[in-house]
């Protein structure tokens, strides 16, 4: 989050074998914060495990999906420590830049009217000593007096205008800063976000069911709404397949885009 360009830095996170996010590219983080992060994964990996293996595939979203609320919670607040820390130590340095800055200013003054008082000062003497020569040198010592004064006020504009211009740099910091932060609260909360589900076949369901209350005795009369509905499953999973399939291979495609370095590369000879 350099203070150098005004164009949002995009955060994306990387996912292991086991689904758990590993990486945050796009955000600097302090080793500290990333030790937090990753403290709760090992320590939640076999209740998920134990939950898979006694409610099936759907307390396995469940989980996961209280997962990734507590992984966008932890993620939002160490985002918010890190750029808290971030705007202190930029306040910090820019009162020390402040503080530079007028002690080089009052230096540089200090001296310049030493020298120019004790100029002033031989000029005086030698005037009451001299004759009209010596007077008409304490004349031009005035004026080499006023010509530094006048170079005194332009260097006491110059380094106001300069520290003028260090007090725009960093709020500009301060306001790029704070736009990436926002923009990165963003896209955490799109990454993270939660799919709604739908029964397969529902309305065959309903209809079975219906069947078989009015036909309790004559269950075959239903055979062909049972047959309509394994088909109507069959084809669900098959889309389903395709889906991950297609899934899979976006991912692979926006690796690429990511990071080219990824994609295996193929021999043409």
């Amino acid at each position: 989050m350099g203070g150098g360009g005004s164009s949002a830095r995009r955060v994306t996170f990387e996912a292991d074998e086991n689904e758990n996010i590993t990486v945050v590219k796009g955000v600097r983080l302090s080793e500290s914060v990333i030790d937090r992060m990753k403290e709760p994964s090992s320590s939640t990996a076999r209740p998920q495990f134990q939950r898979r293996s006694a409610s099936g595939d759907h307390g396995l979203l469940g989980g996961d999906a209280v997962n990734e609320e507590e992984l966008k919670k932890r993620v939002t607040e160490e985002l918010a420590l890190e750029q808290a820390r971030r705007e202190t130590e930029a306040q910090k340095r820019l009162k020390q830049d402040q503080k530079y800055v007028r002690d080089e200013i009052g230096k540089v003054l200090e001296r310049e009217r030493a020298a120019s008082n004790e100029h002033l000062t031989r000029a005086i003497l030698r005037e009451r000593a001299a004759t009209e020569e010596e007077r008409l040198k304490t004349q031009h010592f005035a004026k080499q007096l006023e010509e530094k004064d006048r170079e005194l006020k332009k260097h006491d504009a110059y380094y106001k205008e300069q520290l003028a211009r260090l007090e725009e740099r960093s709020a500009q910091f301060y306001k790029v800063t704070t736009e990436q932060y926002q923009q990165a609260v963003k896209e955490v909360e799109a990454r993270f976000k939660r799919y709604e589900s739908h029964p397969i076949c529902a309305d065959l369901q309903s209809k079975i069911l219906q069947c078989y209350q009015q036909n309790s005795h004559e269950t075959l009369s239903c055979s062909a709404l049972a047959s309509q509905y394994f088909h109507c499953v069959n084809h669900a999973k098959q889309v389903g397949r395709r889906m991950q399939l297609l899934n899979g291979l976006w991912k692979i495609l926006l690796d690429h885009l990511v990071n080219p370095s990824h994609l295996p590369m193929q021999d043409c000879s």
